[in-house]
């Protein structure tokens, strides 16, 4: 073999080896890591409001009962990846009045259950709330904009409960109507019809991690 040919088969089999060595010496990609959970006041929809809390500044809505997911609170789920969690405060509706409170007739107490639906009426979750009301200081808020003392209104939410609901991944709007309603007041005993309120809901949030932008075709 000549000088030349010789040449040319070491500077091969080298370039040969130094790609080999940089094929072997390259990282691999890792995948890129899920975007952070975010939280976020969720985007409510009430079909029926009872107004501002003086207390929290949240904003109340009354929960009816049915089965038509449209008449719900709807509440705006933004896309995501993953599961998204939703929570929100749920509260029983009383009626305040100072007279009967004064004439030791003020008792009640309520237990009410709401279901969380898709727009399609399929089932996600349910949650309830019960509580028992006193005197005022039972009362979880007051709401602005009413005719009694202070410009309050006589119906307030009463008692608390956090309810989170686990949201699965596609489902971008749910609704809350009210299921059972079971209140013993001064009016004697109460219970859910089609269109009454059942409960009250505030503050509601969503967690989630943002889904990816859609790629372009």
């Amino acid at each position: 073999m000549g000088k030349v040919a010789l040449s040319l088969v070491v500077v091969s089999v080298l370039l040969a080896s130094d790609v080999e060595a940089q094929r072997r010496a390259a990282p691999k990609r890792k995948p890129a890591p899920p975007p952070p959970v975010q939280t976020d006041q969720a985007v409510v929809k009430c079909q029926e409001s009872l107004g501002t809390g003086l207390k929290t500044g949240a904003v109340y809505c009354f929960v009816l009962a049915g089965r038509d997911p449209a008449q719900g609170v709807i509440v705006s789920i933004p896309p995501h990846h993953g599961s998204a969690t939703l929570l929100f405060d749920l509260h029983n509706r009383h009626t305040y009045s100072e007279e009967e409170v004064r004439a030791g007739r003020g008792f009640a107490k309520y237990t009410a259950v709401v279901g969380v639906l898709t727009m399609t009426g399929e089932l996600v979750s349910r949650a309830g709330v019960q509580s028992e009301f006193r005197t005022a200081g039972d009362l979880y808020d007051r709401i602005s904009g009413g005719a009694g003392p202070g410009g309050v209104k006589a119906v307030a939410p009463l008692g608390h409960e956090e309810v989170v609901v686990t949201i699965p991944e596609g489902v971008e709007q749910v609704s809350i109507l009210g299921e059972v309603l079971d209140a013993t007041t001064v009016a004697g005993r109460e219970t859910a019809t089609p269109g009454r309120t059942v409960a009250i809901v505030s503050n509601a949030r969503v967690e989630y991690r943002p889904a990816p932008p859609s790629r372009k075709r």
